[in-house]
């Protein structure tokens, strides 16, 4: 029987080809460095295969040996400092092979909290600036697959917005108007598509993005919070290039050639969007939505010589949005309500170099913005159209000198606004009459001079000086209101009629910008700025996030103009070769002459909109501390910002003077707390895979104390303002980024990007709102993306 059983065992141990020893062979090589060629010494190689994994270490000439059976096998090689190899290798025989690894160092940087230049982080005199590679930002999780800058740009410390359908971003204690927002040189007045879903920025053509939320250049102006500043690259001279996108939302595509070769290029980007039938499968919320967008830019880039180039720039932005969860104009019977918006862009800019040292640099540039507001009429299809304008020229000059330890600018600028408040045309109804406010126009003249100068070798100061001054012109009909009393119709004693040219009120001063850098030690700093910033142009709202329709006002006789000024100190420090960054800045900020709503206001077709206001002031101070991996597998940040914004207003002992009788309460975008991680992992050439990890505090918002039944309907209560809070944010994105090696070397590339919005399916309340139903007023909770939105884009070049 045992004989029996042992040969049994025989016969099944011959059968499986594991269980006798395998035909094996020897992989054997030599690991480098890939830029010197230097043998790396204890390098780790590991095979892995049948589940079955063994490695070695190099030896002191760089080689290793290893003993592996015949097959497919997974190669690994690791050295501390440099960007790990894996690849699959097929042994049928001894095999050779040599592996060259990239030191981290050598990286380009994913991402920089710096100015702009080549300076490590601690070395610049400037606080709170902040630049993310556009690469980076692409492999980012994005939701419906649009890449998307201002939703990147949350991911930094002192950036949250109000909610997942916000327009715009507040920064630093800031409303969103208080954000210049330029493209090219260009104002964007409206950054978003569809209600703040999609930013409007052609991120193909994009090469850089600078925010400048601390120290702002004296060469910015005309905003009280922050400056973010995109730049379009200039088109190859050499050679030309396709390249672009299809995702579920929107196509892309993008075309740069030389026409003149080394000398004249152009670039021509554009994205479309018409399948706002998938909408509704992101949230039922989204069912009713039919919406359609796209923009444009094209960039002409001439080198005349060595001394002169030439760039010209066009950019448009076209968005149509019909949805029934948002009200129609005024006393029309509508069967949907349309938004529709239109921004259209120009710049052209000569650089000249005297010396090499020397520039100037001329620009000109107009950009209008045009929102719509279309109600369509139940009986008759017709459509009631409630038109804004708003239209900005600017001339400006920039002289820069540069010397070996110093930078010097000089700038000169004139802008000229027109605004057309509203506009309400009737079309062929005959219940509408129409109607048309007063046109506004303006003029800010500017002059800024700033030094940047390295006082010693631990020491460097940047000061600059801007002085702003502001005209409000004619022809315009000014009231008079009598003194301490509410700015209402009743008050106004008589009026003053301004001709064409007339000056209706001005305003001016000077605006100081002060950055100082002490260099504890080669490789950290402290910092300590101050900015003072005005602010002429800004959005009156009395809703929670401004719509793209929401109204612009120019500085008048009744409002003055927003001045900010910014108090921060901040501690720096890089290590490990700047592949590591830790940064910790504290800021305070006041702001004047804030503007917020009296109950129940309008501010569409307002001819005289100071009886809605009410001015007031703001405190804003915060916490933001940021760790930096800049180079290597794995790359990314993660950061954590404490911060508050507080309001009061308080024009008069009135109680239609006041905002909760006087005393400071929360702004509608106070989130204390927040806590950010954007982590990209790299594994070798074929996968990249990104998340990002978002916390924040719920905003606050206005909830009723109670109703009021009166005949037959209920009517709610209100006290105080903000004095509730959404429940906290949390949110999960997965990116997975899948790239094709064996088309390095074509013409033709293409890679994949997968990724998942909301990855755990998070309810994030973006409002909570109440409807009356039968006896009773109940509240909902709105949530934008109720549910994990899963997308797939295709991204390809052709060179």
């Amino acid at each position: 029987m045992i004989r029996l059983i042992l040969l049994i065992g025989t016969l099944i141990l011959g059968l499986n080809p594991r269980s006798y020893a395998q035909t094996t062979h020897i992989l054997s090589g030599m690991v480098r460095d890939s830029a010197t060629g230097k043998p790396l010494v204890r390098a780790t190689v590991l095979i892995d295969y049948d589940k079955t994994a063994t490695s070695t270490y190099t030896q002191a000439d760089g080689q290793y040996s290893l003993e592996v059976p015949s097959g497919q096998h997974v190669l690994v090689v690791r050295y501390v400092g440099y960007v790990p190899f894996r690849t699959t290798l097929a042994v049928r025989n001894d095999t050779q092979f040599d592996v060259s690894l990239a030191s981290v160092a050598s990286q380009l940087e994913e991402v920089v909290v710096t100015s702009k230049g080549y300076d490590p982080n601690v070395r610049r005199p400037l606080l709170g600036v902040s630049q993310i590679n556009i690469d980076a930002i692409k492999r980012m999780p994005a939701a419906l697959g649009e890449v998307d800058i201002l939703r990147s740009l949350q991911m930094l410390p002192g950036v949250t917005s109000v909610g997942e359908a916000a327009n715009g971003v507040n920064i630093r204690g800031g409303t969103t108007d208080q954000n210049l927002i330029l493209l090219d040189d260009t104002p964007i007045f409206n950054p978003t598509h569809m209600f703040g879903l999609f930013s409007v920025f052609p991120a193909d053509a994009v090469s850089g993005l600078d925010l400048y939320k601390g120290n702002v250049p004296a060469r910015y102006g005309g905003r009280a919070a922050s400056v973010l500043d995109i730049s379009l690259r200039n088109p190859d001279l050499e050679k030309a290039r396709l390249s672009g996108g299809i995702s579920l939302v929107a196509n892309r595509l993008t075309l740069e050639t030389p026409l003149v070769k080394g000398k004249l290029g152009v670039l021509v980007s554009g994205r479309g969007a018409f399948n706002d039938f998938l909408l509704g499968l992101a949230s039922d919320r989204l069912n009713s939505i039919k919406a359609k967008f796209g923009d444009g830019a094209a960039k002409l880039f001439w080198r005349a010589n060595d001394r002169n180039t030439v760039t010209a720039m066009g950019y448009f932005s076209y968005d149509l949005f019909q949805t029934n969860l948002l009200g129609s104009l005024s006393n029309i019977n509508a069967l949907a309500t349309q938004y529709e918006h239109q921004t259209a862009n120009g710049m052209v800019r000569w650089f000249h170099a005297f010396t090499p040292r020397l520039n100037l640099q001329t620009t000109a540039m107009v950009a209008r913005y045009v929102p719509k507001i279309l109600s369509i009429e139940d009986s008759t299809n017709n459509k009631v159209a409630l038109r804004q304008s708003l239209q900005q020229q600017q001339v400006k000059a920039n002289l820069n000198y540069q010397l070996e330890n110093q930078k010097f600018e000089l700038g000169i600028s004139g802008t000229q606004y027109e605004l057309h408040p509203g506009e309400l045309l009737p079309g062929r109804s005959q219940a509408v009459r129409y109607l048309t406010t007063p046109r506004e126009k303006a003029l800010e003249l500017a002059i800024f001079i700033e030094d940047e100068i390295s006082m010693s070798e631990r020491l460097t100061v940047s000061a600059g000086l801007r002085y702003s001054h502001f005209l409000n012109l004619g022809p315009s009909v000014v009231r008079r209101y009598a003194s301490g009393e509410v700015v209402d119709v009743t008050t106004a004693l008589d009026s003053i009629q301004y001709t064409a040219g007339q000056v209706t009120a001005q305003y001016g001063g000077l605006e100081p910008r002060l950055g100082m850098r002490y260099l504890l030690n080669s490789g950290a700093s402290l910092k300590v700025g101050y900015n003072l910033m005005r602010q002429y142009l800004q959005v009156v709202s009395n809703t929670t996030t401004p719509l793209p329709t929401s109204r612009w006002k120019t500085a008048d006789a009744h409002i003055q103009p927003q001045v900010s000024q910014l108090w921060s100190v901040g501690y720096y420090q890089n290590f490990k070769e700047n592949i590591f960054e830790i940064s910790t800045e504290l800021y305070y900020r006041q702001t004047a002459h804030i503007l917020d709503y009296k109950p129940g206001a309008n501010f569409l077709l307002e001819p005289y909109p100071e009886t809605k206001l009410l001015a007031g002031r703001s405190r804003a101070y915060g916490l933001e501390t940021m760790l930096t991996k800049k180079k290597g597998e794995l790359t990314g940040w993660v950061n954590y910002t404490y911060s508050r914004t507080f309001n009061q207003v308080m024009t008069g002992a009135d109680f239609f003077q006041q905002i909760n009788g006087g005393d400071w309460y929360r702004a509608n975008y106070d989130r204390p707390h927040s806590l950010n991680a954007s982590l990209t992992i790299q594994q070798g050439k074929h996968h990249s895979f990104s998340f990002n990890i978002v916390y924040s505090t719920g905003r606050p918002y206005t909830a009723p104390e109670g109703f009021i039944r009166y005949q037959d309907r209920t009517y709610p209560f209100y006290n105080a303002r903000n004095q509730y809070r959404l429940p906290d944010y949390h949110r999960l994105d997965f990116s997975w980024n899948i790239y094709n090696p064996s088309q390095k070397d074509r013409r033709w590339q293409s890679h994949w990007a997968f990724t998942v919005y909301n990855l755990y399916g998070r309810k994030n309340a973006y409002s909570i709102y109440y409807r009356t139903e039968g006896q009773a007023t109940n509240p909902y909770r709105l949530a934008i993306f109720a549910a994990p939105i899963p997308s797939l884009t295709y991204n390809f070049e052709f060179k």
